[in-house]
């Protein structure tokens, strides 16, 4: 897999790239806060505001209007709570459908609009956090028949121009609190977070397999924890900037625009999973890809501990050219590849060991004249990375004599 830059996108080319396109957004209340700052771009470059983050179901945010759910209905934190919001100009339409299960006869309802109405050209997805927790304790098998039906029909409806784009969830905090963790689930808390990076997996697998791009959220916000709110669950509104960023990113390059090359400050790489056959076998290319973190071995119970591996030079090519997204994996057969060259120590042919130089041994000890190694270069990635070792003085502790203190007579 490769890393894409993740560009600033500005209100002007925002509402460039979204002239004369209906976008949907369908997910749980970090969609409606990816809704509500698309909305926001649309208008002008400012964030969100706290509590613009944390109102649902207000009659108007933005210029937009509430037309189903929220407070025109049942205000609530079940699974019953329905809130649909519209944008529209004269040159953009942008919808949002709240929704706590990926497939139910709700979902059905707002597929069927889409055969009866207007295509969307856009649509943004994302149902997980729900389905895990207030329907089944045992969700494995009921979530992946229910992704199943909702990629097939959604699919069978949508045209094949349409761009379908599903987020995962992103990484949740050890301890939830809020209105989300109602007391009949207060039990799973401690566990969610493993139970989203499973489902993680499944919703991935099966977007890309029905051919939907991937965005993987939980592995671009893993080192962005400090953007996460108190709850554990919500994220405020820099992350929300830079999720709108990532997704107008990657529609731009899905039509063939180019943007600007700035890239958000905060963060700038992510990886992305585009409609590229992707390997299964959690015994070897899983493990090589390196797209979750240990957590979902811990959660899984597979022992595996995947190595990162991190290139400053361009990426290694697989004999076919790279398009700067999706997947790209390496064989296994270091000893074959120029960039390994002497040195490598194989643990599957040791016969090759004795003939290759002793340079590759453990037992091999650098000369004297050796030269030596480079320092690691100036780069934005090599901060905290300690480039001089400062000599440390010796100190005995059960001398009475310390160094550098006059001696008292």
């Amino acid at each position: 897999m490769r890393e894409a830059v993740v560009r600033n996108v500005t209100h002007p080319q925002a509402s460039q790239l979204l002239h004369n396109k209906f976008v949907v957004v369908l997910g749980d209340s970090i969609q409606r806060g990816v809704y509500k700052d698309l909305v926001l771009l649309l208008q002008r470059d400012s964030y969100l505001t706290l509590s613009q983050l944390k109102s649902k179901g207000e009659l108007s945010f933005e210029r937009d209007c509430l037309i189903e759910g929220g407070r025109l209905g049942h205000m609530t934190n079940g699974t019953e709570y329905r809130e649909v919001r519209q944008y529209r100009t004269d040159h953009h339409l942008v919808r949002f459908y709240f929704i706590t299960r990926v497939f139910s006869r709700y979902m059905e309802s707002i597929l069927a609009d889409f055969k009866r109405e207007l295509k969307p050209d856009v649509v943004i997805v994302n149902s997980c956090l729900w389905d895990v927790s207030r329907y089944n304790r045992r969700w494995v098998s009921e979530y992946r028949e229910n992704l199943h039906k909702f990629f097939a029909e959604l699919k069978a409806i949508l045209p094949k121009e349409s761009l379908l784009m599903w987020n995962m969830t992103m990484p949740l905090g050890k301890k939830i609190i809020g209105g989300f963790l109602v007391p009949e689930i207060e039990h799973m808390g401690p566990t969610l977070r493993f139970d989203v990076i499973e489902a993680n997996f499944y919703g991935a697998m099966l977007a890309n397999a029905y051919g939907m791009d991937v965005l993987d959220l939980h592995f671009m916000f893993r080192f962005s924890l400090h953007h996460r709110m108190r709850d554990g669950v919500h994220w405020n509104a820099v992350a929300h900037r830079q999720i709108t960023c990532l997704l107008l990113a990657h529609a731009a390059q899905a039509w063939g625009v180019e943007l600007p090359s700035h890239t958000v400050p905060d963060q700038s790489r992510m990886w992305i999973i585009p409609r590229l056959q992707i390997r299964v076998s959690i015994d070897r290319s899983w493990a090589d890809s390196g797209f979750y973190e240990c957590e979902l071995q811990e959660a899984l119970h597979v022992c595996l501990r995947p190595f990162v591996m991190y290139f400053l030079g361009p990426a290694w090519q697989q004999g076919h050219q790279y398009n700067g997204y999706g997947p790209d994996f390496c064989t296994d057969g270091l000893a074959t590849l120029p960039q390994i060259g002497a040195g490598f120590f194989s643990f599957e042919n040791p016969e090759e060991n004795s003939t290759a130089p002793n340079v590759g041994s453990y037992n091999a000890l650098p000369s004297s004249n050796a030269s030596p190694v480079p320092a690691a270069p100036s780069c934005s990635t090599n901060n905290l990375v300690m480039k001089q070792k400062h000599p440390k003085r010796q100190y005995n502790p059960y001398t009475r004599q310390k160094p550098n203190r006059p001696q008292k007579y």
